[in-house]
């Protein structure tokens, strides 16, 4: 979808800010002794209160084996992505857990997650959070109307080779609109110039995923979570954006 309409527009804008205070929420609420499944509680409670509706629970793309059964994605230290909340998964301190959440507002699609600390992480943790949210702001910097899907992946490598840490094989960003996912893929790799072409009105989620390790990610037998194959840690952070002629407007800031 290219949004094109003042009508989309405002709504992505108003499910964008409604996504982006329900993080907020739930990063406040990470605390040790919490379980995974309470802050999946809160995210949906939280989204319908707002007059969303949760964009992840029973969302089942082409192979998969079975829908999503949750609103959150909860994913801890070498999980990277889709995380599944469970009652028997407690936050323990110095874990580093990845918040993932979207939703829909009338009928339109944001997208964003958050690293977080639980109590008091290390210093490693805290530069690999912190490089990949400079990574992430790289990356929405080079997304101008008129360039190419390449120069936000260039973007977000040259941030992960300054701080020497890899990036995630295989995983990455997508555009979004009127359904959670949708065509380009936004790597977090790649060369300026390179790739689809960026269109004004484009709503794009920009989704670096950096790691201690070697990069390499396995699919865990909940055939949903992705872990690093090293076991090192990771960390995810992510935006919608909206691709305007005067830059890049983050929608989910």
């Amino acid at each position: 979808m290219i949004a094109k309409t003042e009508n989309e527009i405002k709504n992505l804008r108003t499910g964008g800010k409604l996504l982006a205070q329900v993080l907020r929420e739930l990063s406040n609420m990470v605390r040790v002794g919490l379980t995974t499944a309470e802050l999946d509680l809160a995210a949906e409670k939280m989204i319908r209160g707002g007059g969303g509706v949760p964009a992840f629970l029973n969302y089942q793309p082409e192979g998969a084996a079975y829908p999503y059964p949750a609103t959150l994605c909860v994913s801890l230290n070498e999980e990277v992505v889709h995380g599944i909340p469970k009652e028997e998964t407690v936050l323990q301190n110095g874990d580093m857990v990845s918040l993932d959440l979207g939703l829909s507002y009338n009928g339109y699609f944001v997208d964003s997650a958050v690293t977080v600390c639980v109590g008091e992480c290390d210093a490693a943790a805290k530069k690999l959070i912190e490089a990949t949210k400079e990574a992430t702001m790289a990356g929405i910097k080079a997304a101008r109307v008129g360039g190419h899907v390449g120069d936000i992946g260039a973007a977000v490598e040259r941030v992960a080779q300054k701080y020497n840490f890899a990036i995630v094989e295989d995983l990455g960003g997508h555009a979004l609109g009127k359904a959670v996912h949708e065509k380009p893929f936004i790597p977090n790799e790649g060369k300026e110039g390179d790739g689809p072409k960026l269109l004004e009105g484009l709503v794009i989620a920009i989704e670096p995923m950096l790691a201690e390790g070697k990069g390499g990610i396995t699919l865990m037998e909940d055939e949903w979570t992705y872990r690093m194959r090293d076991h090192k840690r990771c960390a995810h952070v992510e935006h919608t954006v909206l691709l305007t002629k005067n830059g890049p407007e983050i929608l989910t800031a």
